[in-house]
């Protein structure tokens, strides 16, 4: 498993927008891979299995934040606060963490069903079958998907 959190992470944390929810879905991931072993083919890669339950967790946590929406009405603190680092950033390093924040606030902003293919081939460098079988759609399902969040970044980003 520790050869693996760092991967893990890095899915969520694209997949989230948020390193602070992306780090506890992966201790979730985790906690439940640990807790369900006993189902995992050992003929089979772990990596693929246990992406599958982090990316179950992702689902989990957007329902969970829907019914919170639903009944509690817009964003609570949390989820509108940011904390931002004061320490001082020369111009080319902040205008490139500006870029990247701006990305991956793009990214989040994506559908689930396109934000999860675009992750998983682009980001985290899965073909498109290993990304389908994770996802549970055709290779040709999430070539589409990509090129699809692709236009859709393009244009939120030139905005």
């Amino acid at each position: 498993m520790r050869r693996h959190k760092d991967s893990i992470y890095r899915t969520l944390r694209r997949l989230t927008g948020d390193p602070d929810e992306a780090y506890d879905l992966a201790q979730e991931a985790f906690v439940s891979a640990w807790r369900n072993i006993a189902r995992f083919d050992p003929e089979r890669p772990f990596l693929p299995w246990v992406q599958r339950i982090a990316l179950n967790k992702v689902r989990d946590a957007a329902r969970r934040r829907a019914v919170r929406r639903f009944l509690l009405g817009p964003a609570t603190d949390d989820e509108v606060l940011r904390v931002v680092d004061d320490a001082p950033l020369q111009d080319a390093q902040l205008e490139g963490r500006q870029a990247v924040a701006q990305l991956d606030r793009a990214i989040a902003d994506l559908p689930y069903a396109l934000r999860a293919p675009l992750v998983l081939t682009a980001l985290e460098g899965l073909s498109h079958a290993e990304a389908g079988t994770q996802l549970g759609i055709s290779a040709k399902a999430v070539e589409t998907k990509v090129a699809r969040a692709r236009r859709q970044l393009a244009t939120m980003l030139l905005l």
